[in-house]
């Protein structure tokens, strides 16, 4: 489950690899702690200046038996390119000079302040991860529920599992595997990993409120995070959609979330080609772990993953993501 080759890393790993200064590996550091997609999610420089071309194998070539003396009729596979565009998702933060001195220790209130954008950048990344569509909102880049948004007439539609919910209290559960040749994040080409935190001091900043071009000393800071994702491989990503969230917490013929689980894993080619990892969100976490203890053939144990004891499932690591809703609307 370790990171694969030396051009797909974590952000943590690329945290490892910049000038000691404390402000950006410091900032890629908390981001992991506060979202255990991170902790999982391997990324990679783009081809583009906007994101990825990614050539994909569409067909394979014919083969043939043949006779002595007999021919063979040429053949080859087919291709497609596909663009994985990324977006751009930008903040500022300008704290009061003076009020940040009345704390008596300006860095940790400014870092106090600067964690609120990282959550809030957090959220917002996971939530386009999983919903964002480029096709609606053109500065996003487009997440998994749009590309695994169909059970019957889609070419990926054996790796989306029915839950049976029918109305609009459903989530979903993913399975993802990682890795540079099935699905990772993206950077824009010549552009920084991760999140960049841009420190500018104290600066004199014009006021949007009180006395009309009034001004004001302020510590000022930039938050800038471009991403995206390229999906090489639609095999190696499993949706278990439509679980009914209502069902599932009144355990009234809720949804089998291990039998589901079991059929996500068998959806994977080969567990050797990523890091793999479910999520699901708090609600479907506590209910899995209910089902877990009623009864004692489910195969879900705890074990020491990167340090930190885990939930995991067939030795596959089980994160929580509040960002996955139980609003989503039926699945068909």
């Amino acid at each position: 489950m370790a990171a694969l080759g030396g051009t797909v890393l974590t952000l943590v790993d690329f945290a490892k690899s910049l000038d000691p200064n404390g402000n950006v590996a410091a900032v890629i550091e908390l981001l992991s702690i506060t979202n255990e997609i991170l902790t999982d999610m391997l990324w990679a420089e783009g081809n583009l200046p906007t994101g990825h071309r990614t050539t994909v194998r569409t067909g394979l070539p014919t083969v043939a038996w043949r006779l002595l003396n007999g021919g063979v009729v040429p053949s080859k596979s087919t291709k497609a390119q596909i663009d994985e565009q990324c977006g751009k998702m930008e903040a500022w933060s300008e704290v009061d000079c003076a009020l940040a001195r009345l704390n008596g220790n300006v860095g940790a209130f400014r870092l106090s302040e600067a964690r609120s954008f990282l959550e809030s950048m957090n959220q917002e990344f996971c939530s386009v991860l999983f919903y964002g569509n480029s096709g609606v909102n053109p500065e996003k880049f487009t997440g998994l529920s749009v590309r695994y948004g169909a059970i019957s007439g889609a070419g990926n539609k054996q790796n989306v599992i029915d839950g049976g919910g029918t109305g609009s209290v459903n989530t979903s559960v993913w399975l993802v595997a990682w890795g540079d040749q099935t699905i990772s994040g993206i950077y824009p080409k010549g552009s920084p990993a991760g999140l960049q935190q841009n420190d500018f001091g104290e600066q004199t900043v014009q006021l949007n409120t009180g006395i009309g071009t009034s001004r004001m000393r302020a510590y000022q800071e930039q938050f800038v995070w471009d991403c995206g994702i390229k999906l090489v491989d639609w095999r190696y990503v499993v949706r278990f959609c439509n679980i009914d969230t209502t069902n599932l917490v009144a355990e009234s013929t809720p949804a089998d979330l291990i039998k589901g689980m079991i059929k996500m894993v068998h959806k994977i080619p080969t567990m050797a080609m990523g890091r793999l990892a479910f999520y699901m969100n708090r609600t479907v976490f506590e209910m899995l772990d209910i089902q877990r203890w009623e009864a004692a053939k489910y195969q879900l144990t705890f074990s020491v993953v990167d340090g930190i004891n885990t939930p995991t499932f067939r030795g596959i690591p089980i994160r929580r993501t509040d960002s996955l809703l139980n609003t989503e609307t039926r699945v068909v």
